[in-house]
């Protein structure tokens, strides 16, 4: 007997096989697994999960793999950081950051690309594909090679170079589009529609693929001794991520392994890409962006495909939505890197900026316990960052010369104390 019984759509609840498709043929809404909750609740403990896999497998009871045919590069078990001096600087007791840039292509990517292909093995497809803002294009790239499964993976021609250099050395087939990341999902789709034998992960599979990311969720819950944060701030895109993590924390209430799963839910976009943001602060519908630019371009999706129930869940939650500018998203990356020595992309500078943003606002209160996704690696996008950056000073290699370099800073912090959320990088 299976802990998944199929697919089942989330507006108007059409059950079907679990099958290659993403959309419900009564209603046209979005589909998602459907498991087999009290079979799970009785194959599922502490101690079996304790005793798996370091990886996002360990929660293979709640994953919708059928077999035991895993593509399972890593990803997951990661560390969860008590943020104490990210804390203290922004008025907060109790922080924790969940550093998904450790995984094994530095993003949260690597757990939805583990499970969609995974699942794409089993339904025998012929090739893999993506359409990608850069982290999924490389979590695809390695995981397919893994399995030895051709790739195909559209992208926008203007993302950052490192994350371009980073999925072609996987060996895809990488394909530039002109245009938005939009403008690459709807060609992908095109090509997913007139291959059915291919697998494309974030769109004829997505019901599986989003199954991934509640892992968080999860991993979250058993760091804490099996108890949940009172907040979370997750980083919006698609709001898939945020969904999948709410998912996975009322999940875990339902097969017994906490107690409670009332978790505030808050989000945050780069405001010059914010449908999702914009929509949870004017309480209004989710307008889709059409021009935008960002430094945070693995947020920038302007029409977002989970927008409404991303809204949905942060508001039903009691959280709040904040669309940091890109120059409070970069500040965020220094922040966290010189208190926390954690170095993430835009896309975790934006979730950092809306955490203070949040605080500030009053939205998250410091008394509450926190945790933050910190989604992506540093690394990635080290043009877009070096803006920010002065080079280093170049001397001859004589003490004196150093002392001459470091006297009037050694000054400056002898009579001054320079507060630690407004601290600068050492020029």
């Amino acid at each position: 007997m299976s802990h998944v019984i199929g697919l089942k759509c989330r507006e108007c609840g059409a059950e079907y096989p679990a099958i290659i498709q993403n959309t419900c043929y009564e209603c046209f809404g979005p589909l998602e697994v459907n498991y087999d909750w009290d079979y799970i609740r009785d194959h599922i403990s502490k101690e079996k999960i304790a005793s798996g896999p370091k990886s996002i497998w360990r929660y293979k009871d709640l994953l919708p793999l059928e077999s035991e045919k895993r593509i399972d590069l890593g990803a997951g078990f990661n560390t969860l950081h008590h943020a104490q001096r990210l804390g203290a600087a922004l008025g907060l007791d109790e922080l924790y950051i969940l550093d998904e840039s450790v995984n094994p292509t530095n993003s949260f990517k690597d757990r939805v690309t583990s499970v969609a292909i995974s699942k794409a093995i089993e339904f025998d497809v012929k090739a893999v594909g993506c359409a990608s803002t850069g982290n999924l294009a490389a979590a695809v790239g390695a995981h397919a090679a893994k399995a030895g499964l051709p790739a195909y993976i559209f992208i926008p021609a203007t993302i950052e170079l490192g994350k371009i250099v980073q999925m072609l050395v996987y060996g895809p087939n990488v394909i530039a589009v002109e245009g938005t990341y939009d403008d690459a999902n709807r060609l992908a789709s095109e090509v997913a529609d007139s291959h059915p034998d291919w697998a494309f992960v974030n769109i004829n599979i997505r019901p599986y693929y989003t199954e991934g990311s509640k892992t968080l969720a999860y991993e979250t819950a058993e760091q804490l001794n099996w108890e949940t944060p009172d907040h979370v701030v997750v980083p919006m895109a698609s709001g898939a991520l945020l969904c999948a993590i709410s998912r996975g924390y009322k999940e875990l209430e339902r097969v017994g392994l906490v107690e409670s799963a009332d978790v505030k839910l808050s989000g945050s976009q780069p405001l010059n890409c914010s449908p999702i943001s914009c929509a949870v602060q004017k309480d209004s519908e989710v307008v889709p962006v059409r021009n935008y630019e960002t430094v945070a371009h693995s947020l920038a999706i302007g029409n977002p495909a989970d927008g409404y129930y991303a809204k949905q869940a942060i508001l039903s939650s009691g959280g709040y939505a904040a669309s940091p500018t890109d120059a409070e998203i970069i500040e965020a990356i220094h922040l966290l890197a010189r208190t926390e020595g954690i170095f993430t992309e835009p896309a975790g500078g934006t979730t950092v900026a809306g955490l203070k943003k949040l605080v500030e606002s009053g939205h998250i209160q410091h008394d509450e316990r926190v945790v933050v996704y910190v989604t992506g690696n540093g690394l990635k996008a080290q043009d877009t960052l070096l803006k920010s950056l002065q080079r280093p000073p170049v001397i001859k290699p004589m003490l004196s010369e150093f002392e001459q370099l470091t006297a009037p800073k050694l000054e400056i912090h002898k009579h001054e104390a320079v507060p630690l959320a407004h601290a600068h990088i050492a020029q």
